[in-house]
């Protein structure tokens, strides 16, 4: 059994993000670092977690035993959860979450006047990613009387209006005092997994590393790994796979490695499919895959995408915004992101120099970002022509 839904946490920076993965994983985010988890494991803001069902009571929870009659509970669901903390490392991660995820959770504290930049801005790369399934927190609802709970619920009713999130379920709760948990987990389990489409496998690599320990002899290094999600197909342990775009001396080319172990949460599996977070070791030099290095490419056995240079788009922008010749967009598709300068631009379409290759195929969706004051704000979107 593996999680076939992935959902984002997403929100303003202090909203409690952090705290509500916590209470839904029983982790803090923070022991999933690179530094702290030398393991094969993908634990780099990713975690599962399973909800249960009260046999007696018929509460939810995320424990085997339920915390309200203690009874044994029956296995409802596993769910790979994607959060990354911090506001600066958040935006990239949503902004490729048509790729990663399958749902998100937007958290709004009430505590808070309602819209925060952030949550506006997250609100909008939803949109652009064309996440359907949102549910809202209504966090910290325990530092506000009831008045002013109401009125921060009303501040996100008209926030949402128009938007892709305007009928999504908003749910009061306090995830330091763990209230109201056990409604979110009711919401959670009424997201239908997806229809995963069928075809050779596609693999985005979001994050890379060197999973051996300091010390470890030559002879037994093991080869580096690459995490992510499978967006099409299967893959089993002793396939090879193509990873593109790689850097190598100064060029950017394409590389054939071997799978020499296939990981979930963790545990090791025969096989890599759709749904949930994966681990893949490889038997590529570990250095290739240390810090990320790989992260953005993609991992496929054939017909995959190239590896483009330049890019022509169709492009909308938001209210307020224009765009000329000359200008610097911060770019994102999918798992990978890049710069370019606008060479051509008309009503309708935009052509973009990339500073970083990006692999996608014709009508993949692109998002935009223009630094504007020192800081990237997201301005519009388009798809490659």
């Amino acid at each position: 059994m593996h999680p076939e839904i992935n959902i984002g946490i997403v929100g303003h920076v202090d909203h409690g993000k952090t705290t509500l993965v916590e209470a839904l994983t029983g982790k803090w985010v923070d022991t999933f670092s690179e530094e702290k988890k030398r393991g094969i494991t993908i634990r780099l803001g990713y975690s599962d977690f399973s909800i249960y069902k009260c046999e007696k009571c018929g509460r939810f929870t995320t424990n085997k035993k339920c915390i309200h009659c203690f009874s044994d509970c029956k296995h409802e669901k596993i769910f790979s959860l994607i959060d990354a903390p911090g506001h600066e490392s958040l935006i990239p991660i949503v902004l490729t979450g048509a790729a990663l995820f399958n749902a998100a959770i937007l958290v709004i504290a009430a505590n808070e006047k309602c819209p925060q930049p952030q949550t506006l801005e997250h609100l909008r790369a939803l949109e652009i990613s064309e996440i359907k399934n949102i549910i809202i927190v209504q966090n910290k609802v325990d530092l506000v009387s009831k008045e002013e709970a109401l009125k921060n619920y009303n501040e996100i009713k008209e926030l949402v209006k128009g938007t892709i999130a305007e009928n999504s379920k908003i749910i009061p709760t306090s995830a330091q005092q763990g209230v109201g948990i056990e409604y979110l987990l009711d919401e959670l389990l009424k997201i239908k997994e997806p229809d995963y489409p069928e075809g050779d496998f596609l693999f985005l690599v979001a994050r890379s590393f060197d999973a051996n320990k300091p010390g470890v002899k030559p002879e037994n290094l093991a080869g580096g790994v690459i995490g992510g999600s499978v967006i099409r197909g299967k893959l089993k342990k002793g396939d090879k796979v193509i990873i593109k775009p790689v850097l190598i001396k100064g060029k950017y080319i394409e590389l054939e490695t071997k799978i020499k172990k296939i990981m979930r949460d963790e545990l090791e599996v025969d096989e890599a499919t759709c749904g949930g977070l994966v681990a893949l070791q490889t038997s590529l030099d570990p250095s290739m895959a240390k810090s990320d290095k790989l992260a953005g490419c993609l991992a496929g056995t054939k017909n995959m995408p190239e590896i483009l240079y330049e890019i022509e788009t169709d492009y909308t922008l938001f209210k307020g915004y224009e765009l000329k010749i000359g200008d610097i967009l911060l770019v994102y598709c999918r798992n990978s992101r890049s710069t370019g300068s606008i060479t051509s631009i008309n009503d309708k379409k935009l052509k973009l120099n990339l500073k970083l290759p990006i692999c996608a195929e014709k009508n993949a969706k692109m998002s935009y970002s223009k630094l504007i004051d020192g800081k990237w704000h997201l301005i519009g979107w388009g798809r490659i022509n």
